[in-house]
This record gives structure tokens, sequence and C-alpha cells, in this order.
């Protein structure tokens, strides 16, 4: 794919008026109902396999400090498998807080994880980038910043992840003191630590304080960043990300704990006995948690889906997967938790199937009362691609849910009801023109960011610019335009002479 197949008869689309009008930023509420596609009946069976799995078949922690933490608190250690039982695991659940805000350096971006808040993640941790004039390549740091000015730009898009595709030109051992100082200069957005070693956590949460202007005790007070951990399915934790995740809550920072289920693969191919699977692993981590930081904030994750078992391939985007979602979106409410769920596909390029599977995946996100969406913009090929077309047209679908959570559209007032403009307009005018229209045109929220609603003769007159073109033109006018969000020089100065100062003390280590 070029570019010129892009832009038919060799003509370039002209520059668009008002192409980058977007939605102000604002955190969404989800107020509709929950999807629920399982009774009660069905919730207990899942919570009586989940708590049989823990009871019976233990999970293993390659952690020390785990194994340890967990012989304290009278669970069954045998080696390195823990098991725990019911009273233990739903006492320390009842530790957990429930919703809880996370203030970055900017504290007009805050965020609340949890309730009926739902925020939107970019894609996060993919080797490899895409767009349509280079195609598939490994990711180098120039690209990652490509990517935090569009995490940053795009007021749908509330929290700067893990790296949006991994800069494999910036050396391991140092690759988080660069990202991350360009993460918090370039955005004012939350931000998050991978758990990979003490070094990696400990930096970043140091990094987080410098870039707010906090005290140590100003840090700790309430969560300022966030990890994700994954398990490692089947009924198993490793050591770095344990660790991190404990640095985190001890510090009174938020951990996400989120197995990777893949029914058939990883899971029972079953969905319950997938969901159950992934419950035991996140709710064993969540236990230990609030085991040694009781109250810390902490959310679970579901990242459930079904695979091609021709191929063995992960399939995202399926009836499997939002199944699966709305399910594990019953159980996180069964047990008092946020819910985090991402915005999937596998498709290569961003194509049909791309939005397709990827709309499925976030109306699931809607559905299943999620309050962290992952991976929300930009994401390709399983997890292995980011796409700077895909990230904008994503966030024309992200705009579109904003707006169908908007009042607005469900308001059933008098003035709502419009009796006077339909007795205004009767049967042979129009509403265009009428006082009722005028007076609410100019209050609509949902700005289009890369739709084209033009019919086919005015779309061709204009160069005939299809959507992933669109994308590319809008994410180039985006990068080359963009502005940082203000910060104070001398934190700027202490970040950079913190990042200078490990680089030369070597960074991080490269093996666990």
């Amino acid at each position: 794919m070029n570019e010129t197949s892009h832009a038919r008869r060799g003509r370039r689309a002209p520059r668009q008026a008002g192409a980058l009008e977007q939605m102000p930023w604002r955190i969404p509420l989800n107020t509709d109902a929950p999807t629920e596609p399982i009774g009660p009946d069905g919730v207990e069976a899942i919570h009586r396999g989940v708590m049989a799995i823990l009871r019976d078949i233990g999970i293993e922690f390659l952690n020390d400090e785990a194994l340890a933490l967990f012989r304290q608190a009278g669970c069954k250690v045998e080696g390195q498998n823990v098991r725990m039982d019911e009273d233990f695991v739903m006492e320390m659940l009842d530790r957990a807080p429930g919703p809880f805000p996370i203030t970055p350096r900017n504290p007009d971006r805050q965020i609340i994880i949890g309730g009926k808040h739902i925020v939107f993640v970019n894609v996060s941790s993919p080797p490899n980038s895409w767009d349509m004039i280079r195609g598939k390549r490994s990711g180098d740091f120039d690209t990652f910043r490509d990517f935090m000015k569009l995490t940053q730009y795009f007021n749908c898009i509330h929290v700067a992840g893990g790296y949006p595709v991994e800069p494999i030109d910036i050396h391991p051992s140092v690759r988080h003191l660069d990202c991350l100082y360009e993460k918090l200069t370039l955005t004012d957005k939350v931000v998050h630590a991978y758990s990979l070693g003490r070094e990696r956590v400990e930096d970043v949460m140091e990094m987080v304080r410098i870039a707010g202007g906090l005290s140590d005790e100003a840090f700790r007070d309430t969560p300022r960043m966030y990890t994700n951990i994954n398990s490692v399915s089947p009924l198993k934790h490793d050591f770095p990300m344990i660790d991190g995740a404990l640095r985190c809550a001890r510090a009174g920072q938020a951990v996400i704990v989120t197995p990777f289920t893949l029914a058939g693969a990883m899971a029972p191919v079953t969905l319950a006995g997938a969901v159950a699977l992934s419950l035991a692993e996140g709710l064993s981590a969540i236990a230990l948690l609030q085991y040694a930081a009781p109250g810390c904030p902490v959310g679970f994750g579901t990242f459930t889906s079904n695979v091609d078992m021709k191929s063995g391939a992960p399939a995202f985007g399926t009836p499997e997967y939002m199944r699966a979602t709305q399910i594990s979106g019953q159980m996180a409410r069964f047990y008092g938790l946020p819910l985090r769920s991402s915005g999937t596909c596998t498709s290569n390029i961003p194509d049909a199937q791309a939005m397709w599977e990827t709309s499925n995946s976030l109306w699931a996100a809607v559905q299943s009362g999620s309050n962290l969406v992952y991976h929300a913009a930009g994401w390709l090929e399983g997890g292995l691609i980011a796409s700077p077309e895909k990230f904008v047209l994503d966030c024309e679908v992200l705009q579109m849910i904003q707006r169908y959570m908007e009042p607005p559209l469900w308001q059933t007032a008098p003035e709502d009801i419009a009796l006077d403009a339909i007795a205004e307009v009767g049967p042979n005018g129009h509403y265009f023109g009428c006082a009722h229209t005028q007076e609410r045109y100019t209050k609509a929220f949902y700005s289009p960011i890369a739709s084209d609603w033009r019919n086919y003769e005015a779309w061709e007159l204009a160069g005939a610019e299809d959507s992933i073109a669109r994308g590319h033109r809008i994410s180039r006018e985006i990068i080359e335009n963009f502005t940082p969000p203000p910060m104070d020089e001398g934190i700027r100065e202490e970040l950079s002479d913190f990042v200078a100062r490990r680089k030369a003390e070597g960074g991080a280590p490269t093996d666990f």
C-alpha cells in the first residue's frame, strides 16, 4: 500500500478546515445498565469455581517475598504453590477501596478509576509500528515520541499508559528513563510504570514525584500513577511483576492485575472456565497486595478471548471476547473491584476488519461497565503493531462513545419532546432553520475527527481521500504542529538531572 493508492489518480486531498476539531476533555460517565449474560446462579457458579481453584489447585508465585507474606497470612505454601481459602480471599477483597482517583502532574487531568467512570488509554507495548508510507517496521524512539504527541493531543485519551511502541534503538537498561522523561514532558496525563524490576518501578515513581513538584509525603498520600501487571497463565505469577506491584502498593500507587487468558490455549476453551481461571489468577495477586498494604488502590483486568484453533493465533473483538468481557464485568462488580478491559483487533492494517473488531471490543467495554480501557486507540495485529492512522480512526470511535454517553441524547423534558417545534414546522417545512434547532445546534458536543459525511461526488471532487489516508494526514498534522504542555523549567531541569544521574549509575539490570 502506498500514498498514491490513497489519493486517486495522483490527486492529493486538500487540507480540510476544522479537520482537527475534537470534543473537550472530560471523564465520561457510563450511565447504562451493564449487560449481564449470566444470572445470579451463574455468578455464584463461577465464584465457586474461582474459590475451588484457589483452595484446591493453587497459584504459583515465583517471588520469595510473596511466599513469605502468604505463609505469614496462614495460607498453605508448598514450594512455590500457594493455596488460600475463601475467608482469606474475601477478607482481603473487603480491604480494597473501590473507586479511586489518580492525579497526574496536571491536576486538571485527574481521572477516577471505578464507579461509573470510564477512561481510555493509548495503545501500549507493541514492538512494531505501521503507517501507510513506511509500512511495518520495528519500534524506535522517534516513533514513540510521535505517539506520545497523539496521546496528549486527543482529549478522548485520558491516560498515557505503556510505551505506545517499544523503542528498541534505546538500550533496555535506560529505556524507561528516556521514555518516562518524554512522557512526562510531552504529556500532562496519568502515566504508568512497567513492573520489570525494582529499579524501573522506583525510578518511575521518583520521576512522577519530581514532575508533579511533590514531596515524598504528598506523592504517597494519593495515587499519582499506576502499574499494570499480568499473570503468566495458567496459574502463575512471575517475580518482577509481583515485586513491582508490591512496591507500588506500599507507596500508595495503584495496581491493575490483568491475567491474559486465551480460551483454548492458556485457559479452558469454555468461556466460564477461562473467566474463572482469569479471576483466580487476578484475585490471588490482589489478595497479596491487600495483605501487604491494606487499602491500596487496585483493579481487576480482563484480557480473556479465544484463539483460532486452526492456527493458534489470538482472536480479538469476537463474540467470545465480548461475552468474556461482559461476564468479567459481572464478576468484578460481585467482588467490588474496578474493571479494566481493552480495545483490540487482529487485523494487520487499519481496514474494515480492524475497525469492526475494535468497535466490538470498545462497546464490550461499555457494556461490561469497564472503568479503564487499555489499547483504546492505535492497536493492530493482536498487539504487535501500533499505527498512527489507526490511532486517529479509533479516536473517532471513542468520541462517538463519549457523545453517546452525554445526557442530552436521552433527556425527555418538554423542550426535548419539542411539541412547539413540531407544530411550528408542520407537515410542509423542515427543521434546519427553526428556532428550536438553531438554539441547540451550537450546543452539539460531537466533533468528527476522521469521518467524511459528504456524498460520493463531493468526496471525489475533494480528492477521494479514504479513511486511512485521512488518518495519516491528520496524524501528521498533529505531530508536526504539536506544542507540549507547560512545565516549570526548574522541574524540567530536576527531571533531566535525575535521568542523567541514573544513566551514569547504569540504569536498570536487563536480567531478572
